[in-house]
């Protein structure tokens, strides 16, 4: 497959197509309190139930339920109290007819006791309480076991690992955790119009804003970044650092010079490196020159330079690359439906993705621009955390219909929402 015969794929199958590749995870071992977003390399087991023993849910008291049978406003029972169990202690004492210890949440059930009573259902006084309704046996009780039994798969490959996944192997007493090593990515920000962030503005000249805003997507991901440049006018020397980025790195994405034109290098670049084109135009706006190349077991990504198209490439083709290479399960964009909340009524042949804002209101998810919308836009990325999907041969959209919607960030939503 020629890189210039441009030939465009739906945003699905481009999809299938890098993640149909066959990629090396590699796995190595880290300590617990740096786990966090790596991926799980194995399965944990549980090694013991829990809970460990049957415990107590509430503060309270704990009872035999036989002798509460009977209780009512009109016949209240009193109950002896014999001992206190604080979290982390266990009574020594059985429990007789008409007997009570004190637990705290979180505390094992004493021998012989086979229910809880909650304090605000009794009446206290120095050594006795009563109550007025009977409990039925287990009533208020957490069971050994009851939410994971020893030899169960409590974790399983390929999981994420977050806050709650440390907890749990913190409960079973890992302090290493087998997972799969981050992949490392270079990048590549092309183009002759470029200057860097700190020089000073000239005639028909922009500062690269892409090479930094990977940069920054790729950090979300906790992955290391190496930054390359390129001269525009020696594609040999542009071939050597194609290829030492590549040699150093998982992953490597150029940003411009993907266009059709006199000045693009990059075909002659996959070519030189026998790079496999697994498409170099897709169905979509903005972005619809996006390449991806697969090399040596190593992704490539031609991105556009336009930071709206780029940013979409990146949230669409990138980030499921960059899963299936840390050996993630859940690789793919998240997208929900939500309610369009302002008209689109330009045609489009191909997909259309719009940098949007996402808000949950208690009528349910709605959705919106984020700002100026073309592919050069830089500002809009700034305020979005979704883009809309508008599928194409369509002849546009009006408020209130339902949409898809990739959500791309997960930050707090503006809007207080009372549960």
């Amino acid at each position: 497959m020629s890189v210039e015969k441009r030939t465009p794929i739906s945003v699905k199958e481009a999809i299938k197509r890098i993640m149909k590749q066959h990629v090396e995870v590699k796995n190595i071992n880290v300590n617990l309190d740096e786990s966090l977003g790596h991926i799980l390399a194995e399965d944990i087991v549980a090694t013991y139930d829990i809970p460990r023993f049957n415990k107590s849910p509430y503060d309270g008291f704990a009872i035999r339920s036989e002798d509460s049978q009977g209780a009512s406003g009109e016949n209240r029972i009193e109950f002896e109290v014999i001992d206190h169990i604080g979290a982390g202690s266990v009574s020594e004492k059985t429990i007789d007819k008409n007997q009570a210890i004190r637990i705290m949440t979180g505390a094992q059930i004493p021998s012989g006791a086979d229910a809880v009573v909650m304090f605000e259902q009794t009446i206290e006084s120095e050594t006795t309480f009563t109550i007025r309704k009977s409990f039925k046996h287990l009533e208020n009780i957490s069971l050994q076991g009851e939410e994971i039994k020893a030899g169960d798969i409590v974790l399983h490959k390929g999981m994420r690992i977050n806050s709650g996944v440390i907890a749990v192997l913190a409960t079973y007493g890992y302090t290493k955790v087998r997972v799969a090593r981050k992949p490392t990515v270079a990048v590549i920000a092309t183009g002759s119009e470029l200057l860097e962030v700190e020089d000073e503005l000239e005639p028909g000249k922009i500062r690269n804003s892409n090479g930094p805003m990977i940069k920054a997507l790729a950090k979300q991901f906790g992955i290391q970044v190496g930054m390359y440049k390129v001269q525009h006018d020696n594609l040999e020397k542009s071939i050597e650092v194609v290829k030492k980025a590549l040699s150093e790195h998982d992953l490597v994405i150029t940003t411009g010079g993907v266009s059709v034109g006199d000045f693009d290098y990059l075909p002659e670049i996959y070519k030189s490196i026998q790079a496999q084109i697994l498409f170099n135009k897709v169905a979509q706006r903005p972005g619809s020159v996006t390449t991806v190349a697969f090399a040596d077991g190593k992704y490539l990504f031609g991105l556009s330079g336009n930071p709206s198209a780029c940013y979409t490439g990146f949230e669409l083709y990138v980030k499921p690359a960059v899963n299936k290479l840390m050996g993630a399960k859940a690789c793919y964009p998240q997208i929900i439906k939500a309610t369009l909340m302002e008209d689109f009524n330009k045609a489009n042949p191909f997909t259309r993705l719009i940098r949007a804002k996402a808000t949950l209101t208690k009528a349910g998810m709605t959705v919106i621009s984020s700002g100026f919308n073309k592919s050069g836009a830089v500002v809009a990325i700034a305020h979005a955390n979704a883009m809309i999907m508008l599928p194409g041969g369509t002849r546009g959209f009006k408020a209130g219909n339902i949409v898809d919607v990739i959500l791309t960030e997960s930050n707090s939503f503006e809007e207080e929402l009372i549960l």
